[in-house]
């Protein structure tokens, strides 16, 4: 199950971003990097003017989600790639739950690939790292 493209954070530029100016959650297996909506604007500021006003309306009503696994994690690119697979089916189920207008990051540690935990404790991990960030609506 692949993040829908409304809710991916593709560009180099946003990742740059939100490694520069967002905050940084840690657990055992991910570090959270998150961008808040309030500084998204300032940065499509810039661009306002030469895009029409709708896309920077669109920018702010959907979250983005970035995952980033480095070779560090595993040398293989299977190993990564289900990891990563994991991580948006995680996500998948969690976008209902988050607030609008964020810009996220996840950065997979490499103790991942070496326990053989499941979707469901990422799904969990996740779930408490956007608590701490605040980025879930309930902030649960």
């Amino acid at each position: 199950m692949a993040l829908p493209k409304a809710n991916r954070l593709k560009s180099r530029h946003d990742f740059q971003a939100v490694f520069r100016e967002g905050m940084r959650r840690h657990s055992f297996h991910f570090t959270l990097r998150a961008l808040k909506p309030s500084s998204s604007p300032a940065n499509s500021g810039d661009t306002a003017s030469k895009d029409p006003q709708v896309i920077g309306e669109q920018h702010l009503s959907s979250t983005l989600i970035g995952v980033s696994i480095s070779t560090k994690v595993s040398k293989k690119a299977v190993v990564r790639n289900r990891l990563k697979r994991q991580i948006t089916a995680a996500f998948q189920q969690l976008l209902p739950k988050l607030a609008q207008g964020w810009k996220l990051v996840v950065i997979v540690k490499p103790i991942a690939a070496e326990s053989k935990c499941g979707s469901q404790q990422f799904l969990q991990e996740l779930e408490q790292l956007l608590a701490k960030a605040e980025v879930l609506n309930g902030h649960s």
